[in-house]
């Protein structure tokens, strides 16, 4: 059995997650174990209304419109996956940020290689700043889509999707927003933010277990289905069917996993959504202050806790970041990451495409103790590669 420590890596998977999670989960695989929409017994139609119940929370927590239009998947890079190369033809002008993570950066540039798509990244400071004027200056004739992160995985800069989302109703353009670092931990109306389509996961912010994400769709649009095949209904039709949301719902549903999502969801509307943002952004702005005592660091990104979600990267001069990340777990227990993060457009913003850096991931349920524990054990790794 393991032993805690701090841990520092909320921007890849939170944890701990609420207990309630936990329970509700294991209430369904003692309790009632069927699949959703594959019966009619009660275990069955239970496990329809505990699906539908967290489809319903999903859609209200972001203000969608309808809760069939909530798409579950696997983890939010499906998701992307299934508007990318869903909806993108040949030849198709897409613009992104210079930010993205590989969940979008690598289907473009497979689309790019496989099926000449056009692909315009918006320039931002090195700080990760993006001025929403600078998307509108790339639309062009065969614009059909705008991507963008809610906040950098690396730099945690937080960007201005409402502006950019009504530059894409302006130009009648689909608005695909990747929420990974915000969804749970940041307030977004797909309606006020002009959001087309907000791809989400349950691991991070939302506190739910992994192998859960999805989208949800908040306009009129032609996505073909990434998969085909059982959805219990309409057994006799050869096709998939074309309403929502088992046009993109093949097969088997991750039952259990979609069960604990809608408990951490219970967690997080008895908190509120301010309220976290509240405790996380206490939190980012004690930590930015604590880690400038650091001897030899570089802090990258807004160094203000408003511009910024829980995600905080650095490095220490003639350190590698590897290094320090081990140190870190070995010496003192502390969970951080290390490396590109799967986000080498950010690095090449920061200059350190070839080095990595350190980040730390900031969550609900860290305290400053956790912050002050950190920066004592940098201090002692610092003195010790002096």
């Amino acid at each position: 059995m393991f032993i805690l420590g701090i841990y520092l890596d909320n921007a890849a998977t939170s944890f701990p997650k609420p207990y309630a999670v936990m329970k509700k989960m294991m209430e369904y695989m003692q309790n009632i174990g069927a699949t959703s929409g594959r019966g009619a017994y009660k275990t069955a139609i239970e496990a329809d209304r505990l699906i539908y119940n967290c489809r319903k929370m999903i859609c209200k927590l972001f203000n969608g419109s309808d809760p069939a239009k909530v798409i579950f998947t696997s983890n939010i890079t499906e998701a992307l996956n299934v508007v990318i190369n869903g909806f993108l033809k040949e030849g198709d002008h897409v613009i992104t940020s210079s930010l993205e993570h590989n969940a979008v950066w690598r289907p473009l540039k497979t689309l790019e290689r496989d099926k000449n798509i056009e692909i315009s990244t918006v320039c931002c400071t090195d700080e990760g700043i993006t001025d929403y004027n600078d998307v509108e200056k790339l639309i062009k004739p065969n614009t059909k889509l705008i991507i963008f992160t809610h906040a950098s995985n690396v730099l945690g800069a937080i960007q201005p999707i409402r502006e950019i989302g009504r530059i894409a109703k302006k130009h009648k353009v689909k608005f695909l927003v990747d929420s990974a670092q915000t969804a749970g931990a940041y307030p977004m109306d797909v309606q006020k933010d002009n959001i087309d389509i907000l791809a989400f996961t349950g691991h991070k912010g939302l506190l739910g277990p992994t192998g859960t994400g999805g989208f949800i769709l908040n306009c009129d649009i032609d996505i073909n289905p990434l998969k085909s095949g059982g959805t219990g209904g309409d057994s006799k039709y050869p096709y998939q069917p074309d309403y929502f949301p088992n046009r993109y719902e093949a097969g088997t549903p991750n039952v259990v996993g979609i069960v604990g999502l809608g408990e951490a969801l219970n967690f997080i509307y008895s908190v509120g959504i301010k309220n976290i943002r509240k405790k996380e952004e206490e939190i980012i702005e004690y930590g930015i202050e604590r880690l400038k005592s650091v001897k030899e660091i570089e802090i990258y990104g807004p160094k203000k806790s408003d511009k910024i979600v829980g995600v905080v990267s650095f490095n220490i001069k003639n350190i590698k970041a590897e290094e320090i990340s081990y140190e870190l777990d070995k010496q003192y227990d502390i969970m951080v990451r290390s490396g590109l993060h799967c986000a080498p457009t950010a690095h090449k913003i920061m200059g350190t495409e070839n080095i990595g850096a350190v980040r730390i991931g900031i969550g609900y349920f860290n305290e400053k103790e956790h912050i002050d524990t950190l920066v004592e054990a940098l201090n002692k790794i610092q003195n010790k590669y002096m």
